[in-house]
């Protein structure tokens, strides 16, 4: 919840954890919240500083060492009266370019001590100001590039999902007449889908997202890591004769790219001040990208692409997508999405994000209603969220396709050559019934109307609701 109450407003959250294991059950979602770059003040509680040396019951371990893969910083201070100062520093350090992630131990008899008032006071009014950009001189050298290009194409990723962002990378791709497709694995949608520019998204091994570049001799890739492959799919990372350049405000996705022209700074910042100084190309405008195939809508299971189609029926301009339907990963570019901050899906791809997620972004910006599109295994990583939106009148609407496997890792069974695997099956769960046992008023639709109607309902009411429709198990597809 916290991670979504921070990407909804901008700013940081603050998540309080218990001691011990409260910290190990928090580190699936962690990693969600470290590869989205999301500014998240994680404290934990911690034994008595007498206790720790002795291993008392519910003391962490080399508590900082816990979470340090995980985070930006993390620390337990050495003296009570240091635990403003932490704070202090770990609330700058997450906001600061990269933002992510850090974390504090806290130990119990700590609370029991004054803080500094001296220090306290100089620490209230310290200032620290500064948002790096590219190097005018580096970027010439991009732009320079630019216009020698023959065929460029932009690939854009999460970074630019803002205002700034969206305008700077629309202008560029129209002054340029380029197309423009979002880097794999996408955690954001950074571009809008409509646009003609727009050409989808990414596969996600090296030789499929290679052959997309065939034909191209230069990506520039804006706010994306090069690149977040998934599917092992062996081969070159580009086509013979193709040059990348990127631009990233994160120095260590810049040093592990294996290959490309790599540019640090604000990407947003960067692709605006290009779309204001690049001289236009001179090209023809794009044609509008070829429609997307129609879905098929026979039931009583639908596919993937029927659900979104209908959902994308019922929403608004203003919706948020909370995204954790992993069987229909990169299916959402079927929505149409005309704004930034309107997709959202687990940069880590750990489970028991989505849910919560879309709890805190409905908190964080009550503006702009959030329906979380889940599959029926991703909810129970996370179920008891449930509670907490019923408990406090969080009007999410949870959209649950419900196909009793986890198809996701059954079509991966596929690729690596195991169709067999057992455990892939999730029978007999009841998930409007939970929900209702819960408190979320909940509902079972058994066609694509169905789903619409319900939808817009539950966007119009000011309670929170879930709707549950049998998507196409993968057998059948």
């Amino acid at each position: 919840m916290a991670d979504g109450f921070a990407q909804a407003t901008g700013r940081p959250a603050m998540v309080n954890l218990h001691s011990a294991a409260g910290t190990g059950n928090a580190m699936g979602n962690l990693t969600n919240t470290q590869f989205g770059h999301v500014p998240v003040i994680v404290t934990s509680g911690q034994q008595a500083r007498r206790y720790e040396e002795l291993t008392g019951y519910l003391a962490n371990i080399d508590a900082p060492k816990l979470a340090e893969p995980l985070v930006k910083w993390s620390h337990e201070p050495g003296r009570p009266q240091d635990v403003p100062q932490s704070l202090s520093k770990g609330i700058l350090l997450a906001t600061a370019a990269p933002a992510g992630p850090v974390y504090l131990s806290l130990p119990l008899d700590d609370w029991d001590h004054d803080a500094d008032v001296n220090a306290l006071g100089h620490l209230r009014s310290r200032v620290v100001e500064g948002n790096p950009v590219v190097p005018e001189e580096a970027l010439g050298r991009l732009r320079e590039r630019l216009a020698a290009a023959a065929n460029p194409v932009m690939v854009a990723g999460p970074g630019i999902d803002t205002p700034a962002g969206w305008d700077g990378a629309v202008r560029l791709a129209e002054k340029l007449s380029l197309p423009v497709l979002v880097a794999p694995s996408p955690l954001r949608c950074p571009f809008p889908t409509r646009h003609p520019s727009f050409r989808g998204i990414l596969p996600a091994g090296i030789a499929t997202v290679a052959s997309r570049f065939d034909g191209h001799d230069l990506i520039v890739a804006f706010g994306a890591a090069i690149f977040r492959y998934h599917e092992f799919i062996d081969g070159d990372f580009l086509p013979a004769g193709t040059e990348l350049w990127a631009v990233t405000d994160d120095p260590d996705e810049a040093a592990r790219a294996p290959f490309g022209h790599i540019l640090i700074g604000d990407p947003a910042e960067a692709v605006g001040r290009l779309a204001d100084t690049t001289p236009g190309a001179g090209r023809p405008p794009l044609p509008a990208r070829e429609p997307l195939p129609q879905a098929d809508t026979a039931g009583p299971a639908f596919t993937e692409e029927a659900i979104v189609d209908a959902v994308n029926a019922a929403k608004t301009d203003s919706t948020v997508i909370a995204h954790e339907w992993s069987s229909a990963m990169v299916k959402w570019d079927r929505f149409e999405f005309t704004r930034p901050g309107s997709l959202y899906f687990g940069a880590a791809g750990g489970l028991g994000w989505g849910l919560p997620a879309a709890i805190g972004m409905q908190l964080g910006n009550p503006s702009r209603r959030v329906v979380a599109l889940l599959g029926d295994g991703a909810v129970h990583y996370s179920v008891s969220g449930l509670w907490t939106a019923a408990q406090y009148n969080i009007p999410v609407v949870f959209v649950v396709a419900r196909n009793s496997e986890y198809r996701a890792l059954r079509e991966f069974t596929r690729l690596m050559h195991a169709p067999d695997t057992p455990g892939m099956e999730l029978p007999g769960m009841d998930i409007p019934g939970i929900a209702t046992s819960y408190g979320v008023q909940s509902e079972r639709v058994t066609s694509l109307s169905d789903l619409t109607r319900a939808v817009k309902e539950a966007l119009s009411a000011d309670a929170p609701r879930l709707i549950e429709i049998s998507q196409r198990r993968l057998a059948d597809s």
